[in-house]
Formats: C-alpha cells, sequence, structure tokens
C-alpha cells in the first residue's frame, strides 16, 4: 500500500492520523485537510473497504473537498472528514463509537464530526457522549438547527437544480422537466419528492429497487435500473449515491444538457471537468450544490460553542445562497472558457489561503 503522503489526493494535509482500539476493534482513520478557516468539520463514514488503500483515499479527498465546501459556503470551518473500516458484516459496536469519539476529542477541537454514510444520528449521540466535538445531535425543540443534515442538503440540490435549469434552460418552471435521479435515500429521497412537488418529470434508480419503487409509487415516478439511469435521456441527470461515476464513458454516454447532484467527488479525475464542458453540459460542482448539510451541521456546532440555540431559519438563510454561487461560477466558467469545477476550486483555493 502507497504511504498516504505519496497518494495522488495527499493535499498538503495538516493532518492524517490513523486510529486503532484494540479493546473495541475500532480501526479509523481521521484526516483534517484545512484548520486556515476554523476547526476543520466534516461527517464520519462507516464502509466497508475490500482495500484499506480506498479508505485512505477516501478521507484524504473527502476532507479536502469539505475545506473547499465549507468555504465556499461561507463557513469559519475548515475541512476533515473521518473513516471508520468496517468489517464484512458492517458490525458496529457501541465499544467502537466511544472509542473513536475519545479520539476525536484528543484532537482538542481541531475536528468536527457528525452523520455521513453508514453513521446515524444516534450514532452521533454515542459519540457526543465523548467528546463535545460533534454535531448533527438531535433537535432541541420547533425551529432549532440540528439533527439528521439529509433534508438541508436535498434543499440546498433542489434550489441548485433549479438554477441550472433556468441557466441553461432558461426557464423558471420545473414543471415538466425531466430529472434522472440516481440514488433515492435520504437525500436523493428529499430531492426528488421536492422536485414532484413542482412537477418536475422523474425518473429514479437505486441499489434497493424496492426503496426506488415505494417512491415512485409515492411520487408518480418511472423506475430504471441502476445500470440504465446515467443513460436515460432527461434534461438533468441528478447524480445522489456514491463518487467517481463520471468519467470517459459515463459521460460519453450521458443524454442530458445538465449534471446537478449531490454526491461527493462526482468526477473520477480532475480532467472530466472538461470532458463535461467540452460536451456542453453544465456542471454544477458538488461540494458547492450539496453544502445543506454542512450549513446545517455547522449552525448547529457554533451556535451550541456560543451558548446558544441555532434556528432552521438561519440554515435556511444560508442555504438559499447556493443558487448565487453557482450563478457566479458558470458566469466566470463561460467568461473564461475554464470549465465550472475548476473555477469553483480556485475560488476556494483562495478562501482557504492556497491559491
Amino acid at each position: 500500500m502507497t504511504a498516504f503522503w505519496a497518494e495522488p489526493d495527499f493535499d498538503a494535509h495538516e493532518l492524517v492520523q490513523l486510529v486503532h482500539d484494540r479493546a473495541s476493534g475500532l480501526t479509523a482513520i481521521i484526516a483534517i485537510h484545512s484548520t486556515h478557516c476554523g476547526p476543520a468539520a466534516g461527517g464520519t463514514r462507516f464502509w466497508h473497504y475490500n482495500d484499506p488503500a480506498g479508505a485512505i483515499r477516501d478521507a484524504l479527498r473527502l476532507s479536502r473537498g469539505m475545506s473547499y465546501k465549507n468555504a465556499m459556503a461561507g463557513l469559519p470551518m475548515g475541512g476533515g472528514k473521518a473513516v471508520i473500516l468496517a468489517d464484512e458484516q458492517r458490525i458496529k459496536t457501541p465499544e467502537m463509537l466511544a472509542a473513536f469519539g475519545d479520539a476525536v476529542d484528543a484532537l482538542g477541537g481541531r475536528y468536527v464530526t457528525a452523520e455521513d454514510v453508514g453513521i446515524s444520528e444516534a450514532d452521533m449521540v454515542a459519540v457526543s457522549k465523548r467528546t463535545a466535538h460533534v454535531s448533527g445531535l438531535p433537535v432541541a425543540g420547533e425551529g432549532s438547527a440540528g439533527g439528521d443534515p439529509g433534508p438541508f442538503t436535498a434543499y440546498g440540490i433542489y434550489l441548485g437544480i433549479k438554477a441550472a435549469v433556468q441557466h441553461k434552460l432558461g426557464t423558471d418552471s420545473l414543471s415538466g422537466v425531466h430529472v434522472a435521479v440516481q440514488g433515492t435515500g435520504s437525500v436523493g429521497g428529499g430531492v426528488a419528492r421536492l422536485l414532484a412537488q413542482d412537477g418536475a418529470r422523474l425518473t429514479l434508480a437505486d441499489i434497493s429497487t424496492d426503496r426506488a419503487n415505494v417512491l415512485a409509487q409515492q411520487l408518480g415516478a418511472e423506475v430504471v435500473s441502476t445500470d440504465a439511469i446515467m443513460t436515460t435521456p432527461c434534461d438533468v441527470f441528478s447524480p445522489n449515491a456514491l463518487g467517481a461515476i463520471l468519467d470517459d464513458n459515463s459521460i460519453a454516454a450521458l443524454d442530458c444538457p445538465i449534471v446537478a447532484g449531490g454526491a461527493n467527488n462526482q468526477l473520477a479525475r480532475e480532467e472530466h471537468g472538461e470532458v463535461l464542458a467540452a460536451r456542453d453540459i453544465l456542471y454544477a460542482p458538488d461540494y458547492v450544490i450539496n453544502a445543506g448539510g454542512i450549513i446545517s451541521v455547522a449552525t448547529e456546532y457554533l451556535a451550541r460553542r456560543d451558548g446558544r440555540t441555532g434556528t432552521v431559519a438561519e440554515v435556511n438563510a444560508l442555504v438559499a445562497q447556493i443558487p448565487g454561487r453557482l450563478q457566479s461560477i458558470w458566469r466566470e466558467s463561460e467568461a473564461t472558457g475554464i470549465s465550472s469545477d475548476v473555477v469553483a476550486d480556485r475560488m476556494a483555493q483562495k478562501l482557504i489561503g492556497r491559491g
């Protein structure tokens, strides 16, 4: 296995820590990319990796993405991420979560964790018993910020899709606009529900066919296989599952003018943003459009740190700024001929002091 500092995705990370607790069986990686803007914030992923190198790549890529995401969202937070390496049975114990909480606490507030793939709100409650540097905890009262950040992620993506449709297709209405949604979990499903309320025509796909079928029945949508969703002729392809799906072959097979969705690290390699641009496909940089969740997490954490309770109104006001950021990226991309992902990266790098 290559040393982490020789990995292509190592980007002058401030800290990459391997955590191993023999008693609980915990093995985790905590990566802090940057604390230039504030404590590094980013969720914890619980995932089984056939090759541990995959866990390192995820931690490096996702933590860097969080630096960019938090900076572009205007949050006083840096970027970090944690990955807990699950076994094949994906067994998660209270002892493992306690040991992970201790590891986060030992960093003294440099890293703030929250939910991600495979980690629930209840898991974060368990972690919070060992450290204060955690967010995404149950809501304290009606109108209070906190809890599952997924709905806020979905809301931001929905607003971003509306902005993309207006920018590329020249209409403010989603009625009849065909959106192919890849992934119908808490984020993708939330996006689909919001789009359906506006009259969008939906095609859904998920590795859980039952979940996709149930949602399709509720929304009057069509279901296709996971193999077919990326080649479905549509107005918007919205990837809301795992990343690295946009490569030479898949981009060539896309039949849409817009790609806008919540999956992290959608581009398989850096050059694939240019490949999308060469096909005249409008791309919403993932860490800009999917920032709603971290906005919720950060608002909750920062308010609690300051001795007050954050509000949903505060979160929604910040999420509502996502379309404007996307529009400014697209305008600069069109004016300069530089692909939207590179434009966004350069903006984010300046904000974290690396531009």
